[in-house]
């Protein structure tokens, strides 16, 4: 492997791990505020609302077809 490929892959991996921690840092933050406004384990708790939410509107909307049989 040559120099120049293996700085740019030194440089690709740094931009990676940069990206990572920025990821973690706005994933930890969003945890964060989720589990103050009411979502007590946040983000778990806020996609498991979601899916009921999502489960009772298909739940809703194929009771409303069968009604209209």
């Amino acid at each position: 492997m040559n120099k120049n490929t293996n700085n740019e892959l030194l440089a690709k991996i740094a931009s990676l791990e940069s990206n990572i921690d920025m990821l973690e840092a706005e994933l930890s933050y969003m945890n964060e505020i989720l589990s103050r406004c009411g979502f007590p384990e946040g983000i778990k708790t806020l996609k498991e609302t979601v899916e009921e939410l999502l489960a009772e509107e298909a739940q809703a909307s194929q009771g409303q077809e069968f009604n209209s049989l």
